[in-house]
């Protein structure tokens, strides 16, 4: 392949400047931003840094924002105190802002609701004499970590997921997601690693996704039925690369048949390489958001190294990176996917939205 046909390439991605509507939500173009962990809210309330920090990825040409992991109330939400809270009066000022500029730019924004769960440790700096929860107090190795989540403590969780959920919509955001992905809370429940529970909310997929679904279920019945819900699954683990939620299509379909019925709009399918292929012994080439899309019927965002590991040369593209951009169209083309997501690679420049549609490339600032 010569330098020019590589360069030519990116304008396969064309196709995913189309505009997306699901219910309310409207975007201008297929691109997100990925929500990405800063530590940057001190006292948990978002400041000028992150108003201007959301602003600028808007105006870089993204049609959707999805925050960085906000806490929930809790109980024992997450290890660090400089992550922005979804809840309170502070808080809640300084995400309005937030939106507010996004809007202004033309994008959209949700925000990501997180509880750690067990990943918060056992010496969190972030309400240190409150123990860890989880589903039954044991982190990935087995090792015993806080305590077990007792039926009143889901209850308890599940009106801080609905109370952030309204502050959202109170402050115009355009939908919310759910981080149900990586090995945090809700993930926890689904991965047997980490749930040994045997009540209703352990041993069988369908089982250990009843949690998350009831969190969906009281969402939704709170957001009424045109609030967006993203939520957002992962088989691979912050701990364990390798992890898996399900390891054939039966098994997602058990996890994520209740989350449908509970109201998800949207489903967001983390995966660490968006051209891998998920269950080989059932399709040669079906990622996991393929799997997602062709299981739920729902729409679906991809992600997973996007952007990055690429190198531009003048007004062309390295053939590596043209060949992932072909592979990611063609994954579109085929209906794998709806909306992609990108991270690294607007960490790195966040007009590259703005610069592959103006086939900019030598302009691009890539991820190093």
């Amino acid at each position: 392949m010569s330098q020019e046909s590589a360069g030519d390439s990116a304008i396969q991605l064309d196709a995913l400047f189309t505009e997306f509507d699901a219910g309310s939500l409207r975007l201008r173009n297929r691109f997100a931003m990925a929500p990405m962990t800063r530590v940057k809210s001190p006292g948990g309330v978002p400041n000028s840094e992150n108003i201007e920090y959301y602003r600028e990825h808007a105006a870089g040409g993204v049609g959707l924002i999805i925050t960085e992991g906000t806490y929930v109330r809790g109980p024992a939400a997450g290890p660090f105190s400089a992550v922005p809270r979804f809840y309170g009066t502070d808080s809640a000022a300084g995400w309005k802002a937030v939106a507010e500029a996004v809007h202004a730019e033309g994008a959209a924004i949700v925000p990501q609701l997180w509880h750690t769960g067990v990943d918060r440790g056992n010496t969190p700096e972030f309400e240190p004499d409150t123990l860890s929860v989880s589903p039954s107090g044991v982190d990935h190795e087995g090792a015993p970590v806080g305590r077990a989540l007792t039926v009143d403590d889901l209850d308890t969780l599940i009106a801080s997921y609905v109370e952030s959920a309204l502050l959202a919509q109170e402050l115009g955001f355009d939908g919310v997601e759910i981080h149900g992905a990586h090995g945090y809370l809700l993930d926890q429940f689904f991965w047997a690693t980490t749930n040994q529970r045997t009540d209703d909310y352990g041993v069988t997929p369908r089982r250990r996704a009843a949690f998350p679904a009831r969190v969906v279920a009281a969402v939704r019945a709170a957001v009424g039925p045109d609030f967006p819900i993203i939520y957002r699954f992962s088989q691979w683990k912050g701990v364990d690369y390798t992890a898996r939620i399900a390891d054939n299509p039966g098994e997602l379909e058990e996890l994520l048949a209740p989350l449908v019925d509970a109201g998800v709009d949207i489903f967001h399918t983390s995966l660490r390489r968006h051209w891998l292929p998920e269950f080989t012994d059932h399709a040669a080439d079906l990622s996991l958001a393929g799997w997602t899309r062709k299981i739920t019927g729902r729409p679906v965002i991809t992600v997973g190294s996007v952007g990055v590991d690429s190198v531009f040369r003048g007004d062309t593209i390295d053939e590596t990176q043209a060949d992932r951009f072909r592979f990611l169209t063609d994954q579109f083309e085929r209906g794998e996917f709806d909306v992609v997501a990108l991270g690294r690679a607007l960490l790195a420049d966040p007009e590259w939205v703005n610069k592959i549609r103006a086939r900019q490339l030598a302009d691009i600032v890539p991820f190093r």
